[in-house]
Order: C-alpha cells, then sequence, then structure tokens
C-alpha cells in the first residue's frame, strides 16, 4: 500500500499488460498522449537500467536474471508518478509485480486472438522467446500459462482488429467504464 493509505483509482497509473506483438508500446504511446500522461515501455527501462538490449539480457545472463530486473525496473516505475506504463509480457508472472500493480495501477488486459499476434511478431527478428520457434506455437504455449495471470486484469480490452486508434479508443472507454464503477473509491 501507499504511505497515505489507497491511491484513488483514478489517480493511478495504468498499465498495459498482454502477450508480447498485441501492440502494449505503439497503444501506450498514443493512450499516453491522449490523457496528457507520461509514458513508460517496461522493456526500453530495463535495457536502460542494464545497459544491454533485452536480447542480449537473454542471451549473457539468463531469463531469471532478466526477471530480477524487470521486476526491480517496474516496481520503481510504480513507486514515481502516474502515467501509461507497458509492461513485459512476463512482468506480471512476479507475484511481487502482480501484487504492485494491483496496489498501484489499473490494469488493462490488452487481449488479441493468436494468430493476428503471431503475424505481428514475426516482423521482426528481437523477441527472445521466439527464437528458432514458430511463433504461432510459442504464443499458444505463453498464452496457456499467461492468460489466467491476464484475466486477473481490472479491464479487458480486445484489440485484436483494427488500427491502434480504435484499440486506444476501446481502452479510453473501458477505463471510463471502470472508474465509474468504482466511484466511490476515487473520491476517498
Amino acid at each position: 500500500m501507499s504511505e497515505g493509505g489507497p491511491i484513488p483509482v483514478h489517480q493511478r497509473t495504468i498499465a498495459l499488460v498482454g502477450l508480447m506483438g498485441v501492440g502494449k508500446s505503439t497503444v501506450g504511446r498514443r493512450l499516453a498522449r491522449r490523457l496528457d500522461l507520461p509514458f513508460a515501455d517496461g522493456d526500453i527501462e530495463i535495457e536502460a537500467a542494464a545497459g544491454m538490449t533485452v536480447s542480449d539480457i537473454f542471451a549473457e545472463l539468463g531469463e531469471p536474471e532478466f526477471r530480477a530486473g524487470e521486476a526491480r525496473v517496474i516496481k520503481r516505475l510504480l513507486e514515481g508518478p502516474r502515467m501509461v506504463l507497458a509492461t513485459g509480457g512476463g512482468a506480471v508472472l512476479n507475484p511481487e509485480t502482480r501484487a504492485l500493480l494491483k496496489d498501484r495501477a489499473v490494469t488493462v488486459w490488452m487481449r488479441a486472438d493468436l494468430e493476428t499476434v503471431a503475424q505481428r511478431v514475426q516482423r521482426r527478428d528481437t523477441r527472445p522467446l521466439l527464437r528458432g520457434r514458430d511463433p504461432l506455437t510459442a504464443l499458444k504455449a505463453l498464452a496457456e500459462a499467461r492468460y489466467p495471470v491476464y484475466a486477473t486484469a481490472d479491464v479487458t480490452v480486445d484489440v485484436s482488429g483494427g488500427a491502434h486508434a480504435q484499440a486506444v479508443e476501446a481502452i479510453l472507454a473501458a477505463l471510463r467504464g471502470h472508474f465509474a464503477a468504482r466511484q466511490p473509491e476515487t473520491e476517498a
């Protein structure tokens, strides 16, 4: 919990969660502009803190060290001012990170059909968890493990079709509904 009690839901960081390739970074930047909030991309912040790329961290230090660094970076970001935060796809698997997100953020699961995501991630070879694997097969395995955790998000938005601008509008509408439903907390 924060020092002064719970943070009212409308004053919390908006944390985007979901599989790689759903558009968390691109949509997050646009969402932040619309809300006049700062934006942070968890992977970029991890790279800055480590002084190396995510791919290099995986290759040289391994996934466990990447996840430990990711947890430290997400904690630092969530303890700072309100923002829009694009988390890495596996960030919510860490129980401490999940608890911090619940306490300090409104989480938005950006959900897309796996075929769409597989097409998107094939465009770049920068995703360590997909290297040397069929993207759709790898994404199905990740979805099986991660969807139950993503499903605990405060808001779920389907971002399968349409442009990024449509995803932003869908997220804004879902957030308005979430904030309205939580109105008593926002007046605390």
